[in-house]
């Protein structure tokens, strides 16, 4: 079996495809758009999704790789994002499995204070105070 050397099949044919529709001035100023627009739409929704548990922040990252396809200031940040994700997790899996445990045990506090928060700013239910209530009448 003969090993592929360059990109993937699929990554050429959308090269190809967008160096295609560059080539024509209008389809330029339409890729442009169309890719700002997604590219906002995607992390819009993220930025709404940030302080709720979920996919916030990777959605964010998401649009940032939207936008990099035809903004070059959006491929120098997500560069950038990525070098300092690495370099983040990098020195998370160098760390004593302490480390590692306080290291979680403090993100999953922030999430959980974050998640509780947005709950209770957003749809106006106090669950701390409402468990606590459950805890006394039982």
């Amino acid at each position: 079996m003969s090993e592929r050397r360059g990109p993937p099949h699929w990554r050429q044919r959308i090269s190809t495809t967008l160096a295609l529709i560059r080539a024509n001035p209008t389809g330029r100023v339409a890729l442009k758009v169309i890719i700002g627009v997604l590219g906002a739409l995607v992390v819009s929704v993220g930025i709404v999704l940030i302080p709720l548990p979920g996919p916030g922040w990777l959605l964010v990252i998401a649009g940032l790789g939207i936008w990099a396809v035809e903004f070059h200031w959006a491929k120098r940040l997500l560069g950038f994002t990525r070098r300092h994700v690495h370099g983040w997790t990098a020195w998370v899996k160098r760390q004593s499995l302490a480390v590692r445990v306080v290291i979680g045990s403090v993100g999953i506090v922030f999430v959980g204070t974050v998640a509780l928060l947005s709950v209770k700013y957003s749809l106006g239910i106090d669950v701390i105070a409402q468990v606590l209530r459950y805890l006394a009448t039982n």
